[in-house]
């Protein structure tokens, strides 16, 4: 079983939500024949929560940094840069096309996806080869993103963080909640 670090931050955040909709959605005693609507009173529960939760995601955030950070400090022959949205990125072997992804082109790819921890959960040597098409929401965000910056033949790796990747949900099969990838990636082919 795969222990997460971020585990108890994330039950903590459900037994916050859960609290936070019984206490101020849950429990309506108004009177339904006299519906008038104060703007202020509705946004207290918000005001209450807004600094702790910001706080919580500012350090999770922060963290899932120093884990990628540590991550790419114990491969040290990873020369990753870094976008505006937090992927990491590696272009390690040209391919010998000048054909670029754009917005709109079919893309087939080789890969494997793994965790910062070293195993694997999706491979094109098990599941075959990825097809998706740019611009169509069909990949994880950070996926897209990195791809966008390949040509035909290029082979990269990835490191998505868990927003750019499937969230505070996992993919509900092999990538549970909250789970940073690493994608190592050889665009085969643009349609």
């Amino acid at each position: 079983m795969l222990i997460l670090p971020f585990k108890k931050f994330y039950i903590l955040c459900y037994l916050i939500i859960g609290v936070f909709n019984i206490l101020f959605f849950g429990c309506n005693n108004s009177n339904d024949n006299n519906l008038e609507v104060n703007s202020e009173d509705n946004h207290k529960p918000y005001k209450i929560l807004k600094e702790p939760l910001i706080k919580i995601n500012k350090n999770t955030v922060r963290n899932e940094e120093q884990e990628i950070d540590d991550y790419i400090k114990r491969h040290q022959n990873l020369d990753m840069k870094k976008t505006g949205s937090g992927l990491r990125y590696m272009i390690y072997k040209q391919g010998n096309s000048k054909k670029n992804v754009e917005n709109n082109s079919k893309v087939k790819l080789n890969y494997t996806v793994g965790f910062l921890n070293g195993h694997s959960c999706y491979s094109s040597a098990i599941d075959g080869p990825m097809i998706f098409q740019i611009g169509k929401n069909e990949v994880e965000t950070g996926l897209e993103e990195g791809v966008i910056m390949l040509k035909e033949g290029d082979k990269a790796i990835f490191i998505i963080p868990y927003m750019l990747a499937f969230g505070l949900l996992g993919d509900g099969d092999r990538i549970p909640a909250g789970t940073t990838l690493v994608y190592n990636v050889e665009l085969l082919e643009i349609k």
